[in-house]
């Protein structure tokens, strides 16, 4: 008799062990800080992308997904210490983020250390999947040199000079770098570049240069920014009225509430990333509808980063039929997934997820509060050569 109740006692040990099973997920990122409108973005989509690829049953392989959240204020130190906890203390089966480039490169070699996998999203330097790459890194996100391409391609053409302005930090120069490789392969030099700090204000100096190294150019002027976060140098830029030697804006696209300032420059050009009216596949019609349903807006441009990223995951999990890492980079390395964006692939050389980009062209119509990325056309992923650097 007391060898059958203890019988019964285990199993139903065992039954409630199976019963609490979970996969943990953990979001590491930037949610408080300059950033932090991104963050809201990544983290909005990364649970739709949850939704979405479960079929709003949160859950895979017949577990529950939890996801814990974890805030770096966009401290790499912080970034380093949280993954850390979040592999060891929460036993997270895999983890996602960050918001910043600095940050993500502190937190590379935490994934190595605990061989636990890290998908990078939104963080875009290139090193990241190149320099500091390790095998458990993947980055869903693009990286700067599909940026750099995407707008290289929609903006080299006979008779055009470019000079850049950027932040000097890794998104910064690695943006510029790639931009300039981009230029090169197409035959075109950059005419001048400018870095300056994060936390600019006052661009005047760095204007002024940009000015004296084009004003005597024959043919068409741009001035390509890179920037994130606050500053707005368009603006400003704009105020000392470069028209006066020719040159015109160009750039990456931006988010909604960074767009509100770009209505002042109908007609700029450049490549983008997204653009919630631009791709057209059913991933991205669920994720627009859903998102005017839920938040009252269109989805933004770390929204859809942040729901790629969440169907990635659950299609690697079950693909792969477990959470164990090295499962996970078997099933990951060349694997295809429908995103808002359409079929994005991580490619196996970097785990760098390749995707099509967007050359757009801005226009402003009455009733918009931003100035709307119209489509130029659609740069699939055969088009852009986006080189691998982590060998």
């Amino acid at each position: 008799m007391k060898y059958r109740i203890l019988a019964s006692g285990l199993a139903l040990i065992t039954l409630a062990t199976s019963a609490i099973a979970e996969i943990k997920i953990a979001h590491i990122y930037g949610k408080t800080g300059p950033f932090e409108a991104y963050a809201k973005q990544s983290h909005d989509g990364l649970m739709l992308g949850i939704e979405y690829a479960t079929g709003s049953t949160m859950q895979v392989l017949g577990e529950p997904i939890v996801v814990v959240e974890k805030d770096t204020q966009l401290k790499p130190e912080n970034g380093r210490a949280l993954l850390e906890e979040a592999y060891g203390d929460d036993e997270v089966d895999l983890a996602i983020g960050p918001v910043s480039s600095g940050v993500a490169l502190a937190m590379l070699p935490v994934a190595e250390e605990y061989e636990k996998i890290l998908i990078v999203e939104p963080a875009v330097a290139d090193s990241i999947t190149g320099e500091n790459w390790n095998r458990y890194v993947f980055r869903t996100s693009r990286n700067s040199s599909q940026d750099a391409v995407a707008s290289a391609v929609a903006l080299a053409g006979d008779n055009v000079h470019i000079a850049t302005l950027a932040q000097d930090y890794a998104f910064g120069r690695d943006g510029i770098a790639a931009f300039r490789e981009a230029l090169e392969k197409q035959g075109h030099q950059i005419t001048h570049e400018e870095f300056v700090p994060t936390d600019t204000a006052d661009f005047t100096a760095a204007a002024e240069r940009i000015f004296n190294a084009m004003k005597g150019l024959e043919g068409e002027k741009r001035l390509f920014i890179l920037w994130a976060g606050s500053g707005n140098p368009w603006a400003k830029i704009n105020a000392m009225n470069p028209q006066r030697f020719g040159i015109e804006f160009a750039g990456v696209g931006n988010i909604l509430a960074a767009l509100k300032g770009f209505k002042d420059f109908k007609g700029m050009e450049g490549g983008t990333y997204y653009y919630y009216e631009l791709p057209d596949n059913p991933v991205n019609d669920w994720l627009v509808k859903t998102h005017f349903e839920r938040f009252d807006g269109p989805p933004d441009f770390f929204t859809a980063g942040g729901m790629a990223a969440g169907i990635a995951a659950v299609e690697a999990i079950r693909k792969a039929g477990s959470t164990n890492s090295e499962d996970l980079i078997t099933s990951m390395e060349g694997m295809e997934w429908q995103s808002p964006k359409g079929t994005m692939k991580f490619r196996a050389q970097d785990h760098q997820a390749m995707q099509s980009m967007y050359h757009f062209k801005l226009d402003v119509q009455d009733g918009v509060d931003w100035a709307i990325p119209t489509l130029v056309r659609e740069l699939p992923i055969d088009e852009l050569p986006v080189p691998v650097r982590n060998e």
